[in-house]
């Protein structure tokens, strides 16, 4: 997702937990994944240098190629176009594209292309080649060990992890198979491996309970009690054991298996196999075991049936083990200088973005290989911040410094980075915010504040009317309906839930049918209850049915979007004691802050909806959206922006 191209991001940057200037699909569980992240981190990249022996970055006439059809995407940002988008009527230059994109991303794509040279060059040496049959059949194998055709893995992981098949031939696989020959030696199973691999895998368990505690007197203590009274392990496990998990299932863990643990406790368990355990000293902790069994698995399966499985197996494990190592290898003995991020090196040598052994890699191979990997989220990120300077000069209208430090400010303030007297400290929130991404502080000022301040200035004053208070002192101080719930995505299925709810309308019959029935973890796992629901909260279909509801009573099926809820009422809390007067600041503030990121988030909109723009690198067109004649924008509804505020210990 571009990270403007979302109105929250372009509205609330500051606020959204999930983009990078705040908190810093498929999980395809294979070793190929495992090693892209171990070797480069998360934008890992080994693969060889385009044009190299070993490089397979034309897969030409191969099951990866054919498996994909070539997008128009992929043939324009082929061509290299001079001019990547045209928003309306002013064009975007590749020039423009690629310092967004070494901006964002250039830092660890520098790195990614740094590690793909030092273990090519490790493989020249080595004199390893793989060769294009190598890279199909790797490919061949891990599509069928998730049993799915070629063409079927490789949309899979297009669709779930934005990976191309030739990025996933280049950045993945080959790597996988490079580091597989050269750690080769250390790739040999033994008999001895095989052994214990398969009494992990196939050999008996034994079914137990824990109880774990730092001090060894009470561990001494619960010993001797359990010992006494095994049937009351459990209850001893929930009411003093230190390992929470286990705790809260009365001490049960997952069946021990041989060779995959403490090899102390693995001992004691296997040979005690049914009781309590004396305590064992484990890390700091003590731990008493109840093993409550031994059960034999795969009693048919010989080693021999499972050896290839096993030992690939073992290969990946250790396979992971030498990446590292290898590539500490490999970097201890390498001369790197990273002259992007050194601005005196960068005066020194012009156009050089790093050298290895002295070989260079350049600035323009740095920012096409950004635009290869993220040229079309970032030229997103551009087009947008195009179309707010076109709003902005369009209305004449200016940010300047003063406009960016006000919108700093509130986010220090969101943020709780205050000074002891409660005011913004924005040098420590600059600080927070840069440390946490990795980002400067003129990115962070370019790529969240500016747009938010634009929108701003764009939107104006948004009005609070009295009705707004009201609604607003409602819905955090006003009395909420307690009720229980039962969310379902069919609407045939709520019917009949409704029906066996009406048939016997108690507290405790809802409560299983939620159990059973209800699609909502948190409902579903607590008998259906919620959290009390307020007036004026922001869904008015479901605060209607559930204020019209006496205590006892079953609401009718409530259509949400695709969801259909069931409600019954528990009763309502009591309002808060507190005058309007009291709190109508705190109202007016926190509700003016919802309506006018509401007016931000629907100004950027329009404007991207009213917008004709033209990107080359995707190969789309958009026309902008024509307007009825006479029509306006409406206000947010007053509904949407009273969502609750207060405390939960007050509610």
């Amino acid at each position: 997702m571009s990270r403007f191209s979302s109105r929250l991001w372009a509205v609330l940057p500051v606020l959204r937990k999930n983009w990078k200037y705040i908190a810093g699909g498929l999980s395809v569980v294979v070793l190929c994944l495992v090693l892209r992240q171990l070797i480069v981190g998360s934008e890992a990249n080994a693969a060889p240098p385009a044009g190299t022996a070993n490089s397979p970055n034309a897969i030409k006439d191969s099951k990866v190629t054919r498996a994909s059809a070539t997008s128009p995407a992929d043939a324009q940002a082929a061509s290299r176009p001079g001019i990547v988008a045209v928003v309306n009527g002013e064009q975007i230059e590749r020039q423009e594209l690629a310092r967004a994109c070494l901006t964002q991303y250039g830092k660890e794509v520098l790195e990614t292309m740094v590690n793909r040279q030092l273990i090519s060059e490790h493989c020249k040496r080595q004199g390893i080649t793989i060769s294009q049959a190598e890279l199909e059949g790797e490919i061949d194998r891990t599509a069928r060990r998730f049993r799915l055709s070629v063409e079927e893995y490789l949309k899979m992981l297009k669709q779930e992890r934005n990976v191309t098949p030739q990025q996933y031939a280049q950045d993945i696989v080959w790597p996988t198979l490079a580091l597989r020959r050269l750690a080769s030696a250390q790739l040999i199973v033994s008999e001895a491996e095989l052994r214990d691999a398969f009494e992990t895998e196939y050999g008996p368990v034994v079914r137990a309970r824990l109880i774990s505690v730092s001090d060894a007197k009470k561990a001494q203590q619960i010993q001797t009690r359990a010992k006494t009274n095994p049937d009351d392990f459990g209850n001893l496990a929930k009411q003093y054991s230190e390992d929470i998990n286990s705790a809260s299932q009365g001490g049960i863990i997952q069946p021990i298996r041989k060779n995959v643990g403490d090899k102390q406790i693995e001992q004691v368990a296997f040979q005690l196999q049914e009781g309590v355990s004396p305590v064992i000293p484990v890390d700091g902790q003590y731990v008493i075991l109840k093993c409550e069994g031994l059960l034999q698995t795969h009693q048919n399966i010989n080693k021999d049936q499972v050896r290839e499985q096993l030992a690939e197996s073992i290969k990946e494990r250790k396979l992971r083990a030498a990446a590292g190592e290898t590539f500490k290898t490999l970097q201890k003995n390498a001369e790197i200088k990273n002259i992007l991020n050194d601005p005196n090196a960068s005066q020194q040598y012009p156009g050089v973005a790093a050298t290895i052994n002295g070989q260079p890699i350049s600035l323009r191979d740095l920012s096409e290989e950004c635009i290869e990997r993220h040229g079309l989220e970032v030229l997103e990120s551009v087009i947008s911040h195009r179309v707010l300077e076109q709003a902005l000069a369009k209305q004449k209208m200016t940010v300047d410094r003063k406009d960016l430090n006000s919108e700093v400010a509130q986010a220090a303030l969101a943020m709780n980075k205050t000074t002891p007297d409660g005011k913004p400290d924005v040098q420590l929130w600059l600080a927070t915010v840069t440390k946490q991404t990795g980002a400067t502080v003129d990115t962070y000022i370019e790529q969240s504040v500016w747009p938010s301040a634009v929108l701003k200035k764009l939107v104006g004053e948004v009005e609070v009317t009295p009705d707004d208070i009201k609604k607003g002192f409602d819905a955090n101080y006003g009395p909420r309906a307690r009720c229980r719930a039962i969310v379902m995505s069919n609407q045939r299925k709520a019917q009949e839930v409704w029906e066996m709810a009406r048939s016997k309308p108690t507290v405790e019959n809802f409560g299983q049918l939620a159990e059973q029935y209800s699609i909502e973890p948190g409902s579903k796992a607590l008998q259906g209850k919620v959290p009390p629901i307020p007036r004026n909260g922001g869904n008015p279909l479901l605060e209607k049915e559930a204020f019209a509801l006496q205590k006892g009573e079953l609401s009718g099926i409530v259509q949400l979007g695709d969801k259909f809820v069931i409600l019954f009422c528990d009763g309502y809390t009591e309002p808060t004691k507190i005058a309007l007067q009291e709190v109508q600041q705190e109202i007016y503030a926190d509700i003016h802050e919802k309506k006018q990121r509401l007016a931000m988030a629907k100004a950027f909109d329009d404007l991207k909806e009213g917008s004709r723009i033209d990107n080359m690198l995707a190969g789309t067109s958009k026309e902008p959206r024509k307007s009825e004649p006479g029509q306006r924008t409406a206000a947010p509804p007053a509904a949407a922006t009273t969502a609750s505020r207060q405390p939960a210990a007050s509610r």
